[in-house]
């Protein structure tokens, strides 16, 4: 087990900072839509995405709806994606899936079932950090941080906790 003190990689000024540079990648890859849907995968995921939903709201006009995903992040199959509202919300809108890591890609995954089925304008994903550990063909089109670790090395999110926000390697 280790007991080594983790290392902050991100202070939460850096972390508001990768919010702010997304939220203008995704409204200038969008500037030409009237609405965009945030898919958040609970837990800090969610909570990135309604920090970028703040954000949105700040810079650009468009309509900007949130949503959260639920799934087990620690199955090997996962049944169904539990979210809230209707899937024909979904329709004719381009979905942004926010996650707070992306490692081997399986939890984003899973997290594209339910617009799968749905006929949206586009499908994207914002990620803070990005581990280049790809399993799955899944990449981020808006990454906050890209940070080569090894498998063995662990990284924690803390967004919603404000006292210890940060990304933190162990």
């Amino acid at each position: 087990m280790n007991t080594a003190q983790p290392t902050l990689i991100l202070n939460s000024a850096q972390i508001h900072q990768k919010i702010r540079r997304i939220a203008f990648q995704i409204y200038e890859t969008n500037f030409d839509e009237t609405a965009l849907l945030l898919a958040g995968i609970a837990g800090e995921g969610y909570t990135l995405a309604q920090a970028l939903a703040r954000e949105l709201r700040t810079i650009t006009p468009l309509s900007i709806d949130l949503i959260r995903l639920d799934l087990d992040k620690s199955a090997t199959a996962q049944p169904t994606v539990h979210y809230e509202g209707s899937a024909t919300e979904f329709t004719d809108k381009v979905v942004v899936v926010v996650d707070d890591v992306l490692y081997t890609g399986r939890t984003l995954a899973f997290s594209l079932q339910p617009f799968l089925s749905i006929p949206i304008r586009k499908l994207q994903v914002a990620v803070l950090i990005d581990r280049n550990h790809p399993r799955y063909p899944v990449a981020a089109d808006y990454k906050g941080y890209e940070l080569s670790t090894t498998l063995t090395e662990h990284v924690d999110v803390v967004l919603s906790d404000t006292e210890r926000m940060g990304v933190y390697l162990r």
